[in-house]
């Protein structure tokens, strides 16, 4: 079992009595070795392996919370096409059908158990049952899912209160309550907690009892972990923490944004839509934006790997605003699904395929300053705005973008990128017109008649000229017909009180999402939109 070769076998348990089967058990399981180096970071098969992973919440946007397996696929999917190779599952025990699929698709599982203990962080949570339950469930957690090969990390908690009570033994003391209950039952995986107490005297770290010591943030201390922990084996279980709204830009660019200044104080100087910007320029004030925080993490050995926080937006917890933010902006990709800008900057750097992403989109007021920047691993990039060379650029030292700062024209901006020469990739922003029509593009067109099966289908607004128009709001209504039902809408924006259970949505930023689940009759589902002053559009799914 491997991250590009995750090949599994099956373990059949009969058991017989009087020569007749009375029970039979089926359980998936994969062959894999790996380890954890103080100086070289993580090993499997015998081969060195940067982590690179992200924590994730269990909602499915506007699914939900409610498991579906088809809406985590696609989340692993849309993650694996970024370079992902690991999930955190914060900040409690997965979903099975999870941990089935992370099996199935190759993805390194930090598999995490409570989000405190017996000291609470809010009026009713687990720390009531804490006394109760606390044990139970974590041997019922361990003995769930210690055979899924994709399980490399046992995490017994998450910025736990007791970690900052130097003078009260009670972090220890559950600390090495907690260890002791995991390697009772499992041997075979280090055990780590997520700290942003990074003290010595911290008492979960001081007990001893952890494997991996894990860090949530403080990036700028990650190199001198070897020296304060000397002989200690280090992940970086929770980084980043960057903000941003897919589509909005603000500038300059190179000025970086601590958005609020301070973790307990009000956010004062945000933008006045609850916005925060696509540049990779604003991170909460723990955090750090992706680039600072990777250039970090791929320059030492000893840092096996990192689980950036988020993968996708989330429901609730809006940071930095309050209400009416309703949801995250700490995802690399929204909560509908569609990835804002950063994506490719990690694309870039953990995919070997050629990438080559350029930006912002290419509609401002004529004169405006722009900073154009450009995601890609390509040796040399060269810029075009209406076929008029702007220059030739490549990434210099450590850094993870291009950038050009130009007034805007109208028209076409192309950026190329080279290799050995040779021109390899284009990506091209347009000057978009008035919307003018609608397109609809389904992830599966024919998906299984089992009353599940979903497929998410993202909806365009285009102008007259086939361009994405990236600053349409327009409102889209939906009918559908045949084998099938519309389940959510989404369309990826912090603020929208809008239903996610209704059959309309507006576009942001020119598009927007509808679910579609089929029933449990085979047959076709065709699906239509409605838009004041748009062309419609319609689509068909297959069901069998």
């Amino acid at each position: 079992w491997s991250i590009e070769n995750p090949n599994l076998y099956k373990a059949i348990t009969i058991v017989e009595h009087n020569g007749k089967v009375c029970d039979a058990y089926e359980t998936t399981f994969g062959i894999r070795s790996f380890y954890f180096d103080v100086d070289k970071g993580f090993f499997l098969n015998g081969e060195p392996v940067k982590i690179k992973g992200v924590c994730n919440h269990h909602d499915l946007g506007c699914l939900g919370a409610a498991v579906n397996t088809r809406a985590i696929q696609r989340q692993l999917d849309i993650l694996k096409e970024m370079g992902v190779n690991g999930i955190r599952t914060s900040h409690n025990p997965p979903a099975p059908e999870l941990l089935d699929l992370c099996d199935e698709m190759g993805f390194i599982v930090m598999d995490e158990a409570f989000d405190m203990w017996k000291k609470g962080k809010t009026k009713y949570d687990y720390s009531l049952d804490w006394d109760d339950w606390h044990k139970k469930d974590l041997e019922d957690m361990v003995l769930r899912d210690r055979n899924h090969p994709c399980i490399f990390v046992w995490s017994i908690g998450n910025e736990v209160v007791e970690q900052w009570d130097k003078e009260d033994s009670s972090g220890t003391v559950i600390a090495k309550e907690l260890v002791s209950i995991v390697k009772n039952l499992d041997t075979t995986r280090p055990i780590t907690a997520n700290c942003n107490d990074q003290d010595t005297l911290n008492p979960v770290i001081r007990s001893g009892a952890l494997d991996l010591i894990g860090y949530s943030y403080a990036h700028n201390n990650y190199h001198l972990f070897p020296e304060v922990y000397p002989g200690k084996k280090f992940i970086a279980s929770e980084t980043t923490s960057a903000l941003a709204t897919r589509g909005h830009y603000d500038m300059p660019s190179d000025t970086i944004r601590r958005w609020p200044p301070r973790w307990d104080l009000p956010l004062l100087d945000g933008n006045p839509d609850n916005t925060c910007s696509s540049y990779d320029n604003c991170s909460a004030p723990w955090g750090s934006t992706h680039e600072e925080t990777w250039k970090i993490i791929k320059k030492h050995d000893f840092l096996s790997g990192m689980y950036i926080w988020t993968g996708f937006d989330y429901l609730g917890e809006p940071t930095p605003y309050p209400w009416p933010s309703r949801s995250s902006y700490f995802g690399i990709v929204d909560l509908a699904g569609f990835p804002k800008d950063a994506y490719y900057m990690y694309q870039s750097e953990w995919t070997d395929k050629p990438v080559l992403h350029v930006f912002p989109s290419w509609n401002w007021k004529e004169g405006d300053t722009i900073d154009v920047w450009a995601y890609t691993n390509c040796y040399e990039v060269e810029l075009f705005l209406n076929d008029k060379s702007v220059g030739r650029k490549k990434k210099t030292g450590d850094d993870l973008h291009l950038m050009w700062r130009l007034p805007f024209t109208p028209g076409t901006l192309k950026a190329v990128g080279y290799a050995d020469g040779k021109e390899i990739i284009t990506s091209v922003q347009k000057t978009a017109g008035t919307p003018a029509r609608i397109v609809l593009e389904a992830d599966r067109n024919i998906i299984t008649a089992d009353g599940r099966d979903l497929s998410f289908i993202t909806v365009k607004v285009l102008d007259k000229n086939n361009i994405l128009v990236r600053y349409a709001d327009n409102l889209i209504s939906f009918e559908i017909s045949g084998e099938g039902n519309i389940v959510g809408v989404d369309n990826g924006l912090q603020t929208s009180h809008e239903s996610f259970k209704m059959n309309y949505r507006k576009a942001f930023n020119g598009m927007c999402l509808v679910v579609i689940q089929s029933s449990e009759k085979a047959g076709r589902i065709t699906l239509e939109t409605i838009s004041e002053e748009l062309k419609g559009a319609s689509l068909e799914i297959e069901t069998k």
